[in-house]
């Protein structure tokens, strides 16, 4: 079958990192085109990828069948609005947009085209996550009442030059680390009624959020269940990523997914044991049930970011459903923009 001719809007971190390594290990897809304004990074690592000087340069390329938008966020929604009009299926890196009214028009305009409109949410393939959606598939807590998800940071400096730092073109934690968070949360629980939310600088001299405490109030799927997501970049000890009580038990996970470390340091994607934690950082399952007591460290579920481009593939060119359809992922923008509204007015926003 014909490889997915792909293209790349951008050669940064999250290009090189968390975008270039997956399209060009997977065999159903062929990294064509690389945009670098200037520079040529991406010659010697990809030596047949064209690199081209301009956006519109890239989405020009007729070859192309799926363009990546991995630019600064204030230019999601123009340039994948450009990319669905040149006839382009689209992934969008995360935040989506930002505000609904742009997620919407581009799903609109993705559906009257006939074309495949993507979020990069890349985290629902991180291992934590997977473990503990297993361990509630399982029933392993009984009924749940407690979830919180925590996103530790520690960079107690403003980094000069960049635009996550300065806000001028999209950047702050709540967009940020926060359309993550929020994202598995909203799989795991449904959207909620209604978000109260603090959200803060806290980092001296810092000029874009760096702080958030969000409570999503009563769930779709689970609105018994009190969901509270944090993140700061100010947690040189890290709280644990996961925290789950319910009427059985609990659920205490530290630590990250492995994977944006190890593709730092520039091991390849689906080499073995990629994506596979080691039994030290495994969480702590503690249960109660019929008079038995359990406490255990619970094994972790392998992440697979490639689990993302492969879903892009089988809907690409089998029609299966799209994990991270873009029309899925606007309740995460309309959370997030809820967010921002409670804090300014120090009210609880309902949805």
């Amino acid at each position: 079958m014909e490889k997915i001719k792909t293209g790349l809007a951008a050669f940064g971190m999250s290009g090189q990192i968390f975008h270039a390594p997956f399209i060009s290990t997977n065999p159903a897809f062929c990294l064509t085109a690389i945009t670098e304004r200037s520079k040529e990074l991406s010659k010697e690592r990809y030596p047949s990828a064209r690199i081209v000087r301009s956006f519109e340069e890239l989405v020009a390329l007729d070859e192309l069948e799926l363009v990546v938008i991995n630019t600064p966020d204030s230019t999601h929604y123009e340039y994948a609005r450009k990319a669905l009009e040149a006839g382009k299926n689209v992934i969008v890196e995360k935040p989506f947009t930002t505000t609904v009214e742009q997620g919407q028009e581009l799903v609109d305009l993705a559906r009257s085209k006939g074309l495949a409109i993507s979020v990069y949410q890349n985290r629902r393939w991180d291992s934590d996550f997977l473990t503990v959606r297993e361990i509630l598939d399982k029933g392993l807590l009984g009924r749940l009442v407690e979830f919180e998800s925590t996103f530790p940071r520690y960079r107690n400096f403003i980094k000069p030059g960049t635009w996550k730092e300065t806000g001028e073109l999209g950047g702050g934690l709540t967009y940020n680390l926060g359309a993550h968070v929020i994202d598995q949360a909203v799989q795991l629980f449904g959207v909620p009624e209604a978000v109260f939310a603090d959200i803060d600088i806290i980092r001296t001299g810092g000029m874009v959020d760096d702080y958030f405490v969000i409570h999503l109030l009563r769930p779709s799927k689970a609105p018994h269940v009190k969901v509270t997501l944090k993140s700061s970049y100010l947690m040189c000890e890290p709280e644990p990523r996961f925290v789950l009580h319910g009427t059985e038990g609990s659920f205490v996970k530290y630590g990250l997914d492995r994977q944006e470390a190890d593709l730092n340091d520039g091991q390849i994607p689906g080499i073995p044991g990629w994506g596979v934690e080691d039994e030290g950082m495994w969480g702590l399952l503690h249960t109660e049930k019929d008079g038995n007591v359990v406490r255990r460290k619970y094994p972790s579920l392998a992440g697979n970011y490639a689990g993302f481009y492969d879903n892009i593939y089988r809907h690409l060119r089998h029609n299966e459903p799209l994990l991270t359809d873009a029309a899925g992922v606007l309740p995460v923008i309309r959370l997030i923009e809820a967010a921002w509204e409670s804090c300014k007015e120090g009210n609880v926003v309902k949805l």
